[in-house]
């Protein structure tokens, strides 16, 4: 099946990106529910381990490639410690904050993936997506104020997922051209548990609680098998919504998260967003959609520029 061929399928595509935006809330209650439950550690290695248990069958019997080496391995490995930071903030925000609004925190790194192209990759950014990037903090504030007037500190750990998060798609653009995504899920995953591991084991012989092992029983172990399990479905909806759907009719839906999040979040937790954290809610839902809506008609001037171009007679 050719490229255009696979992108003559965009209601799949659109489908599973929603599958996703169901899926990745529905994986975030359930680390809420198992944080204070199992050591930190624990939570983050299970994760992971389960993500390569889950994933290395079907990279074995689909004969996908799987060998990174060089440079491409090095960005991995940075890759996967920016995963593991991030995995590890984000579960221990969620201990502490209602799941929307953490959700919705963490929906700042549009506005930083924006600001790195700008002053890292030196992109071309226009003053009114400036413009929105600062709305969109703002939003994003009025959603932290109120968390941290109640929690504290914790409140601010979904703004370093989004900076984490942010650093770990740059890295990831620059592996996705030479790897393939499952394979690339499999190693990940077995690297992570070779950081892991050790640290665990480590920790098991000091006072460090994060770091104890405790060993998953009844109930408690079904819930981290889901939480495995949602998880590695999750990513593999959004790695296949981008096979039959283009990137730029799908970014919009991923803030379908934050209305699924809130409801999940009143559902399992009784937990609502407050007034002031519902409108900086709708403030960074607003700016993030213009910022696609932008980008979207950026890249089709730059597209249709090319194309005058490649049509122009040569002199």
């Amino acid at each position: 099946m050719s490229q255009t061929q696979i992108l003559d399928r965009p209601l799949l595509g659109i489908a599973l990106m929603l599958g996703f935006c169901i899926a990745a809330p529905l994986g975030d209650a359930v680390a809420k529910l198992l944080y204070g439950v199992l050591p930190l550690g624990v939570l983050v290695l299970a994760r992971f381990l389960l993500q390569a248990l889950f994933l290395a069958p079907i990279m074995i019997v689909t004969k996908r490639p799987w060998r990174i080496r060089g440079r491409m391995l090095s960005i991995l490995i940075w890759r996967t410690v920016l995963h593991i930071t991030g995995i590890a903030m984000m579960f221990t925000a969620l201990g502490y904050l209602p799941l929307a609004d953490a959700v919705a925190i963490a929906f700042v790194m549009p506005f930083i993936m924006l600001l790195l192209g700008k002053y890292v990759l030196h992109e071309q950014i226009g003053s009114r997506r400036l413009i929105a990037c600062i709305v969109g903090f703002i939003g994003t504030l009025l959603v932290v104020q109120p968390s941290f007037a109640a929690v504290g500190w914790p409140a601010l750990l979904p703004l370093g997922v989004a900076v984490n998060f942010a650093l770990f798609m740059l890295s990831t653009r620059q592996l996705a051209k030479e790897t393939d995504p499952i394979g690339l899920q499999v190693v990940s995953g077995l690297i992570a548990c070779g950081i892991l591991i050790p640290a665990l084991l480590i920790g098991a012989s000091t006072d460090i609680q994060p770091l104890q092992i405790v060993w998953p029983q009844g109930h408690t172990a079904l819930l981290v098998l889901a939480s495995g399990l949602i998880g590695t479905v999750a990513h593999l909806m959004m790695t296949w919504s981008l096979r039959y759907a283009p990137s730029a009719t799908l970014a919009p839906m991923q803030y379908l998260e934050i209305p699924f999040a809130t409801l999940m979040g009143w559902l399992i937790f009784g937990d609502l967003p407050g007034p002031l954290a519902s409108l900086g809610i709708l403030i960074t839902l607003g700016a993030g959609l213009y910022i696609i809506w932008r980008e979207q008609i950026t890249q089709r001037q730059i597209t249709a520029e090319a194309n005058a171009q490649t049509a122009a007679p040569m002199p």
